[in-house]
């Protein structure tokens, strides 16, 4: 495209480059025009040229059909120049769309091979030429069945780690063998406790009595050792350690080997106890030795129950459940400490999964104003997850007895480091009510709750409950990765409640030095057992 001048400037010629035919020819008055204009004339023309050069391109490269004239052109090019778009690519949106609606209502054809990766994929829609409807079918059949494997392999998951959370590990194992050992062949192992002349100190309300019933010797260890090691006043406590038969010798002969200094252990075995007799504790003595109770806690059927009718978190809460501590007596004991220790007022009682981080003795100064249960409330607090527990999360509210008698509104609290007033407790039906209620659960056959110990004990302490600060106690790092490490710290007892528990491998890593800071590494027996060395 070429321009030409007049030589008088009066007229000018748009022609085609090869100057054989004139496009265009405008001839221009010299009254009507002056170099100032046509100056602006050129400049514009030069300006517009290149853009209808480039789309003029565009149109060429989209597969558009040659223009041989500017009417062509202007089809063409107008509808970019207004700033619209032609419809095709809206039509072919609204094709897809169409396709992915039939493709979801519809069945997948049975004769088509699901591709296993993205690549196999690719390499079977070039060989095959599929349509567009049979690729959206293999896209949600490859999408359903990577959704299948997954969630397979998160039950999968949930359930070995289970079966890790309830199963010992072998260095702690080989830990109770080795003390039981040396009780039967080592005199200091076997030596009383606590000595003869601090006999009287464990009925003595003047010191701070604390009780820990467990199986697990190192546990044991860590809650005694964090606690005298945290205290201001350590030749105040008094410890009381509750085991049962089978690791009693090996209980005693840690704490004998290994004085908690100055403060005062003891070590009693169930067994030990005259109280805990069948005609006190007969529906305990019935939850053991039940056999569809124990079917429901160590039988394996329940790995193999349909699992399409429920989500992980709902499997994850069953399993949990289905915890063989739950018919264990030492579980059960919290509940009998009034008549275990008659001479005493007032203790504190943990579970074998926490840390003592701060001293404790101010607890013995909080007034309960006449409640029987000093305990942490579950339903408010920054954790929306830990701390979001009411009722409603513990107990079978479609079930007549349980909507007639509870509120799923209300508060729940914690176990795992109550303090307990049991000259309060004494004057209570407390137990009595905790009977009951095991006992209509087990005549429906576990309905009404699932959870061990604490869904009765909720119901035993209803309006026995004295709420404390939540700084005290800080729950769920056995099963919360996220907990802040700041609030952690500044909490006095820190409690692993869940499956990753500190001593297991499935423990979580970042939050286990909180623990292990209180185990006695240079111990002969704890490392001679590789307590968690791999």
């Amino acid at each position: 495209m070429q321009l030409h001048f007049s030589p008088s400037m009066r007229s000018i010629t748009i022609s085609s480059n090869n100057g054989i035919i004139d496009l265009m020819k405008i001839k221009v008055a010299a009254c009507h025009i002056s170099y100032r204009t046509l100056f602006h004339t050129i400049l514009i023309l030069a300006f517009l040229l290149p853009f209808v050069f480039i789309l003029t391109a565009l149109v060429t490269l989209e597969g558009v059909n040659k223009c041989s004239s500017f009417d062509c052109l202007g089809r063409r090019l107008g509808p970019r120049l207004l700033g619209r778009v032609d419809d095709s690519s809206k039509i072919l949106v609204r094709d897809f769309y169409k396709i992915l609606n039939e493709v979801k209502t519809g069945e997948i054809p049975p004769a088509l091979d699901m591709p296993d990766s993205f690549e196999q994929l690719v390499s079977d829609m070039k060989s095959n030429q599929y349509d567009a409807k049979t690729f959206a079918f293999m896209l949600r059949g490859m999408m359903e069945k990577f959704e299948r494997d997954t969630r397979e392999a998160k039950f999968a998951e949930l359930m070995n780690k289970h079966f890790a959370a309830s199963s010992v590990p072998k260095g702690i194992h080989c830990l109770t063998l080795r003390l039981t050992d040396e009780y039967s062949s080592n005199a200091h192992a076997r030596k009383q406790l606590p000595p003869p002349e601090l006999l009287p100190t464990l009925s003595d309300n003047s010191y701070h009595h604390f009780i820990v019933s467990t199986d697990n010797i190192l546990a044991a260890s860590v809650v005694v050792s964090s606690t005298v090691q945290s205290s201001l006043k350590p030749d105040n406590i008094v410890f009381h350690v509750i085991t049962d038969k089978k690791t009693y010798a090996g209980m005693h002969s840690w704490f004998a080997l290994n004085p908690a200094t100055p403060a005062i252990v003891e070590v009693r075995g169930i067994h030990q106890f005259d109280w805990l007799t069948r005609e006190n504790v007969p529906v305990l003595e019935a939850i053991e030795n039940q056999n569809g109770i124990r079917n429901y806690y160590h039988g394996s059927n329940f790995a193999r129950n349909n699992l399409s009718d429920t989500n992980p978190q709902k499997y994850a809460s069953k399993l949990q459940a289905r915890s063989p501590k739950y018919i264990s007596l030492l579980n059960h004991l919290r509940i009998y400490l009034p008549e275990l220790f008659p001479n005493l007022d007032k203790v504190v009682f943990m579970d074998d999964d926490v840390v003592v981080q701060h001293d404790l003795s101010l607890l013995w100064e909080i007034n309960l104003n006449g409640k029987v249960n000093g305990a942490v409330e579950t339903c408010r607090g920054d954790d929306e997850w830990v701390m979001s527990k009411h009722f409603r999360n513990y107990f079978n509210f479609s079930h007549p007895l349980i909507a007639q008698h509870l509120d799923p509104d209300e508060c729940a609290w914690a176990y795992g480091m109550n303090v307990f007033d049991l000259h309060a407790w004494r004057s209570t039906n407390i137990r009595e009510t905790y009977h009951t209620w095991l006992k209509e659960n087990l005549r429906s056959n576990l309905t009404m709750w699932k959870l061990g110990t604490l869904p009765p004990a909720l119901i035993a302490f209803r309006g026995h409950v004295h709420p404390i600060d939540h700084t005290w106690h800080m729950l769920g790092l056995g099963y919360q990765n996220k907990t802040d490490i700041e609030i952690l710290k500044k909490a006095a007892v820190i409690h692993y409640n869940g499956q990753s528990k500190p001593w297991l491998q499935i423990g979580f890593e970042h939050l286990r030095p909180f623990w292990t800071k209180y185990v006695n590494y240079s111990n002969d027996f704890v490392r001679n057992c590789h307590i968690l060395d791999s």
